[in-house]
């Protein structure tokens, strides 16, 4: 009995001994291989496609209307912004020596945030001259750093499709469009913070050790930049958590080193600048009240932690309702949980970044809701959050993103918010309510000899842009700063008078007021103080009284 022929191994199948079909095996693997390299350089070369794609859209919203003067919304703070970067070029390089121009003839050195924006502008300055819009370039610069990062960050956090539909969800928010293209430090923090928490969080994951330094300067400068950029290390320090639960002692001490040293350095510079703040004249440390602590507790539950003009914020002016729609769709339905502990650790990421944000919202939510660019440290979550929402809406029960249904819901998503979000809000944000102050102090820097100092009272008072417009240094009416109240009127025309005595004896040559100067009372200037104008009549020279505008020159006595 014969036995029956064997059958060849799997080897033997895979690899048989004729040469003719081991040549035609080796022709047909590599081509495979070549194929699959092609598909993954195109699907490469399409993602890179769309974050350039996206790069452009934030470009196109940030850049329009760069050339607008420093006289929309948020006049009063960049003003202050603009002229450091002023005095940074024409008295001293010294950066942390920060001094505005709005107390007298100085030095007027003030407690701030490290001027990285400022200083930047001052360069821009000394290389190609004096435009007020230079420093909206610099910030725009910034947000486009911040697009990017929320791209890789997000891609890192959760996927890349999330991450292109967070980062367009970023590049049309209108209160990170106006932020981003406004001359205000914030956009250098946001962009910092988030470029060092994406470093971070590559480094986490398992990248090159150079991340770690890379990721703790760009954090550190961040924090430096603004304060509440300190909200993103919580990130930071949720992974250093992560590394200790996971028995990875040694990487987790690295990190805490690296964070102590960044907390020094941090800690190091805001007691400088408390120090200026309590040396010089004004002695005013920038976004020092409406802390908790200044308030107390039960203040702020009696005033409902100012949610009411959170709420108002939101919807009327930085967000509207899509964007929020989106954002609380998205925070409500989070994605599927990934399979890979890794990925599951850092899919939480944007939850640890709002969950910061909002604890230093309950704690300086006076300041925070007064000075509404300091909203900028929520942006990313509510970015990617917007971004998640958006792809829930648009995929609803279909399964592939590239669906004809899908598609076009996503085009009308973009439409809304589009119509209903970015376009009105970002103008009624950009509107130019400070111009009439502009005025003022163009035409007092036409009055002004070299020298001179000036009194200004822009439309909103306690404004310094007319200050800025002269092209000189000098004073608010009623002088400000320290704990000084400057934004109302003082109660009669005797204790004004006194004060413009005061800034008449300390060199004051020029007094101007926009004759629609109105205090946070209502009070208008030349009604409640029509006395300060009858002693001005007698006492100075009326070198200006049309419709808008009123300026003396003040004699000597």
């Amino acid at each position: 009995m014969t036995k029956p022929p064997r059958k060849p191994s799997k080897l033997q199948r895979i690899a048989p001994d004729d040469p003719e079909l081991n040549q035609a095996e080796d022709q047909h693997y590599p081509q495979q291989t070549t194929d699959r390299d092609m598909a993954a350089r195109n699907y490469l070369s399409l993602e890179t496609a769309i974050l350039l794609t996206i790069l452009l859209i934030a470009i196109v919203f940030r850049f329009h209307k760069i050339t607008l003067p420093l006289v929309d919304g948020f006049s009063w703070r960049e003003i202050s912004t603009a002229m450091m970067a002023d005095n940074f070029r024409e008295r001293s390089w010294n950066i942390f020596f920060p001094e505005v121009s709005w107390t007298g003839p100085g030095p007027s050195y003030q407690g701030r945030e490290f001027q990285i924006v400022s200083y930047l502008t001052a360069l821009l300055y000394q290389l190609f001259g004096w435009h007020d819009w230079f420093g909206r370039v610099v910030a725009a610069f910034f947000g486009l750093v911040t697009v990017f990062s929320l791209h890789r960050l997000t891609a890192l956090c959760w996927d890349e499709m999330h991450a292109h539909a967070a980062a367009l969800a970023y590049a049309l928010m209108p209160a990170a469009v106006m932020i981003d293209s406004s001359f205000l430090p914030d956009p250098a923090m946001l962009a910092l913070v988030t470029l060092g928490v994406w470093l971070f969080a590559k480094y986490w994951a398992g990248g090159s050790g150079w991340l770690l330094p890379l990721a703790t300067v760009s954090f550190t400068l961040g924090v430096l930049s603004k304060p509440p950029g300190i909200a993103a290390g919580a990130v930071i320090f949720y992974l250093m958590i992560c590394w200790i639960l996971q028995n990875k002692r040694k990487q987790a001490a690295l990190v805490f080193l690296s964070g102590l040293l960044s907390l020094a350095i941090i800690v190091a510079y805001f007691s400088w600048a408390i120090y200026l703040a309590r040396s010089y004249p004004p002695f005013h440390m920038a976004g020092s009240g409406g802390y908790i602590w200044d308030s107390g507790f039960w203040t702020y539950v009696r005033d409902r932690f100012y949610f009411k003009s959170a709420w108002n914020t939101s919807v009327l002016w930085f967000y509207g309702y899509p964007f929020v729609v989106l954002f609380a769709v998205g925070l409500w339905l989070p994605p599927r949980p990934a399979e890979d502990q890794k990925q599951r650790t850092l899919s939480a990421i944007p939850y640890v970044w709002l969950a910061a944000a909002m604890i230093l919202y309950l704690s300086a939510a006076g300041e925070i809701t007064s000075n509404v660019w300091n909203f900028h440290i929520f942006h990313v979550p509510i970015a990617i959050f917007s971004g998640h929402g958006a792809l829930l809406l648009a995929r609803l029960a279909s399964r592939t993103i590239l669906a004809p249904a899908v598609v076009l819901r996503a085009i009308c998503i973009v439409a809304v918010t589009l119509v209903w979000s970015t376009f009105p809000l970002v103008r009624t944000m950009k509107k130019p309510i400070a111009m009439k102050g502009k005025l003022l102090g163009e035409e007092l820097a036409r009055l002004a000899q070299p020298g001179d100092l000036v009194v200004a009272i822009a439309p909103e008072v306690g404004d310094p842009v007319a200050v800025y417009y002269s092209r000189t240094r000098g004073w608010v009416f009623p002088p400000g700063g320290g704990d000084t109240e400057w934004s109302k009127f003082v109660a009669d025309d005797a204790t004004a008078i006194a004060q413009l005595e005061d800034l008449r004896a300390q060199g004051a040559d020029l007094f101007g007021v926009a004759k629609n100067a109105t205090d946070k009372q209502d009070l208008l200037f030349i009604e409640h103080h029509d006395g300060v104008v009858d002693y001005l009549d007698r006492t100075a020279t009326k070198l200006v009284d049309s419709d808008d505008l009123l300026v003396y020159r003040i004699t000597r006595p």
